[in-house]
């Protein structure tokens, strides 16, 4: 006889979420996540966001099926009380593979974080930011002049990178997006679609007079000099959709969405 998966129940801090919780709590047995084989997640996708990084941090990466209770979901499933247990057993499994970024500051200090949607760099003043381009060591623009410019997955290109007008990309894709964020020179430079293998490393031209703050995910390192984004394999997520609403669908029609 095959065990029942030990579920935890993880809860954002709100009104809707808490509310949720107490109808799941009172439908079945729930254990610390400690203790778990996956865990239902009830929130938004900022709570998503956090609940994964957590997981990368501790270093114990479970299934996640979340419940949006939040405003957007676009990475949760329909929250609905009943048929919980039929329909994760009936869930798809989707691999989620983060960024990481290396950063350096103009103080010297190194600090490595973790991005599921994205890396962005972003101008701290009200002078534009000049950057060098690298992309598996090769300069492929000497001089970008932006507000910022980003690197997206392709779970995260529907978010930002989107609304930056950069690509959506497929999940599976094993792709990236590069796009600049209010490009000055090259003005034409609309950004470019790498393969998931590529190192890209930016280097902040006059970091004191035009300084940059690097932001993986919702983490920010101010002050940075240089900054290198790869994919991080040994850190693959796994995330649990309903068929009907699964992930690779959903990024798929964004680019129907007017």
């Amino acid at each position: 006889m095959i065990a029942e998966p030990k579920r935890a129940l993880l809860v954002s801090p709100t009104d809707a979420a808490e509310g949720a919780a107490v109808a799941l709590r009172s439908r079945r047995d729930w254990v610390d996540l400690k203790e778990a084989d996956m865990v239902v997640a009830l929130g938004g996708d900022g709570f998503l966001l956090q609940t994964l990084h957590a997981m990368l941090e501790k270093r114990r990466i479970l299934p996640v099926f979340g419940m949006n209770l939040g405003t957007v979901g676009f990475l949760m499933n329909e929250w609905r009380e009943k048929h919980l247990d039929e329909r994760i057993d009936k869930a798809k499994l989707f691999n989620v593979t983060p960024l990481r970024m290396e950063a350096e500051t103009i103080d010297g200090e190194r600090i490595s974080l973790p991005a599921i949607n994205e890396v962005s760099l972003l101008r701290e003043t009200r002078q534009t930011a000049k950057l060098e381009v690298e992309v598996n060591g090769r300069v492929v623009l000497p001089e970008l002049v932006c507000d910022g410019v980003l690197v997206a997955t392709p779970a995260g290109s529907t978010a930002y990178n989107l609304s930056a007008h950069g690509p959506i990309l497929p999940l599976g894709s094993a792709l990236l997006a590069l796009t600049p964020i209010s490009p000055f020179r090259p003005r034409r430079w609309r950004g470019a679609i790498l393969p998931e293998t590529a190192i890209i490393k930016f280097r902040v031209l006059d970091p004191v007079k035009r300084p940059v703050s690097a932001v993986a995910d919702q983490r920010e390192v101010r002050d940075v000099a240089t900054i290198t984004v790869s994919i991080d394999r040994a850190s693959t997520l796994k995330l649990l959709f309903d068929p009907e609403h699964a992930l690779d669908d959903r990024i798929a029609m964004e680019q129907f969405v007017v």
